[in-house]
């Protein structure tokens, strides 16, 4: 009997594809050429599967294009990607890979939050220009973290992470504000309490952005959220591009409206607003929270997991097609 055809998109571990190819008959892209959609439905053509990385646009236009495609496994938590309507419509599976990326992307958004409310990024590029020859009193003096109010909007599965180490390591009054609330149990764990998204951004010293890409949340941060904003306040974006305002968070930074930002995530990325980049006061990494390699090794074999248990009629290990918008 013949193996079912998938593709993998983009360039994995090789012990993933040697696994997949134990079940499938596997073209993959280890040049990890980013392909254009008419270069990937070309690819698709004939594929029963294909594995994304959340790069690679499944709509109804591909869709339609490639028949015998069945289900879309993303190696990543998000799924914006997916034109969840359109795969539904056309009876195509997609699945996720939530839960294993949850502590290491708290680790990340922790760290972030960090080293922008300490000016990390910003100290460094000074010292290795040469420009520091004394000690001064002021000199890149941030915020506290210890004991500060951690705003976090998005009180999921990770913003809960990033609560329970403000709480708990940091002795941090925490916030959230959530699209429902939290039951008591969590929030007591947590040690976080519910606050309407307003009052969080007038309080907060430092927020964190932790919720899912939708139409709904896009620019959830933009100007009139921003003037909300402490001038001492810092924000940190983990989410998505498209959740934060781009270009109106260079200007308030350029302003100084606030203090300081963090991102891992932006509008358009790879690219990146030239605004944010002639600004010194933000800290910027390319999409990394959760680039560790045990996490990212079983980012991928969850979603070879959901392919392999989906052709053994298993159904898949972490759908997300029959699911509402994903929640925060």
């Amino acid at each position: 009997m013949s193996k079912p055809k998938i593709l993998i998109a983009r360039a994995i571990f090789p012990e993933t594809i040697e696994r997949l190819s134990q079940h499938f008959e596997v073209e993959s892209n280890q040049a990890d050429d980013v392909w254009s959609k008419a270069r990937l439905i070309d690819k698709l053509k004939g594929k029963a599967g294909v594995f994304t990385t959340g790069s690679e646009r499944i709509d109804g236009e591909l869709l339609d294009a490639c028949p015998e495609l069945k289900i879309c496994a993303n190696m990543a938590v998000g799924y914006n990607n997916f034109d969840i309507e359109a795969m539904v419509s056309r009876g195509v599976t997609g699945t996720n890979a939530p839960d294993v990326l949850t502590e290491t992307t708290a680790d990340f958004g922790f760290a972030l939050l960090m080293a922008t409310a300490r000016r990390i990024a910003e100290s460094e590029h000074y010292l290795r220009a040469g420009k520091w020859t004394k000690w001064a009193y002021d000199m890149f003096s941030g915020s506290d973290i210890h004991g500060a109010t951690l705003g976090i909007i998005g009180m999921g599965r990770i913003g809960q992470g990033i609560a329970k180490r403000g709480a708990h390591g940091f002795g941090m009054k925490v916030i959230y504000h959530n699209r429902s609330r939290l039951d008591a149990a969590l929030e007591a764990e947590c040690k976080a309490s519910y606050v309407g998204k307003e009052e969080l951004l007038k309080t907060a010293d430092h927020v964190v952005l932790v919720v899912p890409y939708t139409p709904a949340s896009h620019h959830t941060i933009g100007a009139a959220e921003l003037a909300l904003m402490k001038p001492t306040a810092t924000l940190v974006n983990i989410a998505r591009g498209g959740i934060v305002d781009d270009a109106a968070l260079a200007a308030a930074l350029r302003e100084k409206r606030i203090a300081a930002a963090g991102l891992d995530v932006f509008e358009g990325e790879p690219k990146v607003h030239p605004d944010l980049l002639t600004v010194p006061n933000v800290v910027l990494t390319p999409h990394i929270a959760s680039a560790t390699v045990p996490t990212r090794r079983a980012m991928a074999e969850l979603a070879a997991d959901n392919l392999i248990a989906f052709f053994e009629g298993k159904g898949p290990v972490t759908p997300v097609t029959s699911l509402a918008p994903a929640g925060t």
